[in-house]
């Protein structure tokens, strides 16, 4: 699903006109971008929990040449899906089999 699908999808839930869909979340997004760079978590009761996690600076091969490069320290983000959003894809995926 792209953007604009997610967006139609979103107006037709809510009852909203997509300009104020499309406001609404790229809001959302801006405000969690926003967060996680701060370094806070987001907990969405249910849906998962984004946060950020630091990763340490390490040594790697690269697949081919075997030459051993190393990589910066850096910051990743991190979701932790949550029980609904959990069970509700595990029973899509059942219903999908039958």
């Amino acid at each position: 699903m792209k953007k604009a699908e997610f967006i139609q999808a979103v107006a037709d839930k809510a009852g909203l006109s997509k300009k104020d869909s499309l406001k609404a979340v790229d809001a959302a997004l801006e405000t969690i971008s926003a967060l996680l760079s701060k370094g806070d978590s987001i907990s969405f009761i249910g849906f998962g929990t984004f946060s950020t996690a630091d990763r340490a600076a390490r040594k790697a091969r690269v697949p081919g040449t075997k030459k051993v490069i190393d990589v910066p320290a850096s910051k990743a983000v991190k979701f932790k899906v949550g029980k609904k959003l959990k069970e509700a894809v595990a029973g899509a995926k059942k219903a999908k089999k039958k």
